[in-house]
């Protein structure tokens, strides 16, 4: 466990491409939203892009204001509007979830989609259909496990449906109330 922090309390959501994450993710911050929670999300990009660019993204494209900033030189673009930001930036290095959760210090919970190295505490969306081993079975950050299959980790198991149970043991272990 990371040392005591400010700010919102992170929950990594790891696991291989094709276990669940994302969707996982999108049903623990609609039940947590619906509850009152204030919650941010974050996600890894870890991959390369098409043409081995590192962590390419699909945000700031050729021809958008945002990219023709960047163009003329502009080390960070946002764009804002009624409905979100959106933010390029050049960076020195891999940001950690605790820096991306100051970015967003009035959420009371910022679950991230990745990080699997990070020290914080992490749920594992876990299928062994897709022929992958556990991400994270053996981390010491491991709260839980989510899979339809039976498994003997020793830490708590919800099935893929269980979101509102997950959602009570999530709030729970990060000690967190409306």
């Amino acid at each position: 466990m990371p040392v005591s922090q400010t700010g919102p309390a992170i929950l990594l959501i790891v696991g291989f491409s094709g276990s669940g994450k994302t969707r996982l993710m999108t049903r623990l911050i609609e039940t947590l939203s619906s509850r009152g929670f204030r919650v941010g999300a974050v996600k890894h990009h870890g991959h390369h892009g098409k043409n081995g660019g590192e962590n390419a993204i699909e945000m700031d494209r050729p021809g958008k204001d945002t990219w023709k900033y960047r163009e003329a030189g502009a080390r960070a673009a946002v764009i804002s509007s009624r409905s979100g930001i959106g933010m390029v930036r050049d960076v020195d290095h891999d940001h950690d979830p605790i820096e991306l959760a100051g970015l967003m210090p009035d959420m009371q919970i910022v679950l991230a989609e990745g990080y699997k190295k990070s020290p914080y505490p992490k749920i594992e969306v876990f299928r062994p259909e897709i022929g992958k081993p556990p991400a994270c079975r053996d981390d010491a950050n491991l709260i839980a496990v989510v899979s339809d299959t039976p498994l003997d980790w020793g830490i708590p198991q919800f099935r893929t449906d269980a979101v509102e149970l997950l959602a009570d043991f999530i709030l729970k272990n990060l000690k967190l109330t409306v």
